[in-house]
């Protein structure tokens, strides 16, 4: 399993729908996006242990091939996202929304392989209709202690996805683009201590799911480096806690790795990147 894997398209541009080809002609756009938010991700890894572990999710889109003309980016009005929602149940981030995905395995042609794998695992996809486009540049997610690697990829028919395991994914589905981006959907969510600000980063909630962390924050990058962004208040900043209390989720914040509670085992970490 190579430790360094390939960064950028993995296909030409001929076989990339067009209003993908700006995400995957150039990658390194992500990590600008996500580095021009502020200090927190630099703060966050240097917090990260040095004992990573390599993990891949795929970013798996569908929608028509053509780019539209109503919609910045030429985001397709039937432009979709494969999103998770983790169960309750598990230790590490139960109940926020993620990217298929989690660690690599020993034999994985990682990342593709391994964000595959996890993917037919967790939602039942038939990897045999999903096109492989590009590789972005890996993300650090503390406190789980993984080093991502986003893999994007394109779906032309989409076909049936389900959650696999009721342990490990409580839902499974398919969320429209557009909606997902709609500036009344998006907004930022921070959690303090002690009167000091621990997280802030980009939210979006539609369809029921709160998306926020690590998933949050790679769907708002890459909308901005792909063009897709509408205006949206950047100033609307919501208190976290209380945004998944609104969503009705049994979801944690991942933040007890930090700050432990007295019942917590942080390290007690599942095989999946969470959602924070």
């Amino acid at each position: 399993m190579s430790t360094e894997p390939h960064v950028g398209p993995l296909v030409g541009p001929e076989e990339i729908p067009p209003w993908l080809r700006t995400l995957t002609g150039d990658v390194f756009a992500v990590t600008e996006a996500v580095n021009n938010r502020g200090g927190d991700r630099t703060r966050w890894a240097q917090m990260f242990r040095r004992d990573r572990r390599s993990a891949a999710v795929l970013v798996l889109f569908s929608g028509s091939w053509d780019a539209a003309d109503d919609h910045p980016g030429g985001v397709p009005a039937d432009a979709e996202v494969l999103l998770t929602e983790r169960a309750a149940t598990l230790r590490q981030h139960s109940g926020q929304v993620a990217f298929p995905g989690g660690a690599a395995d020993p034999g994985d042609d990682f990342p593709v392989g391994t964000a595959l794998r996890e993917a037919e695992e967790e939602t039942g996809l038939d990897a045999s209709g999903v096109h492989i486009l590009a590789n972005l540049p890996s993300f650090p997610v503390p406190p789980s202690g993984f080093d991502v690697v986003p893999v994007i990829a394109w779906w032309h028919e989409p076909g049936e996805v389900r959650a696999v395991d009721p342990g490990e994914t409580a839902r499974v589905d398919r969320i429209r683009l557009r909606d997902l981006l709609a500036p009344e959907n998006r907004f930022q969510v921070r959690r303090s201590v002690l009167g000091g600000r621990l997280y802030q980063g980009p939210a979006f909630f539609v369809d029921g799911l709160l998306v926020w962390g690590f998933t949050g924050g790679l769907i708002a990058a890459i909308s901005e480096a792909s063009g897709w962004d509408r205006p949206w208040d950047k100033d609307d900043v919501r208190p976290l806690d209380e945004m998944i209390e609104l969503a009705g989720s049994r979801q944690q914040s991942g933040f007890e790795a930090l700050h432990p509670r007295e019942t917590a085992d942080p390290g007690e970490l599942d095989a999946r990147p969470g959602g924070g």
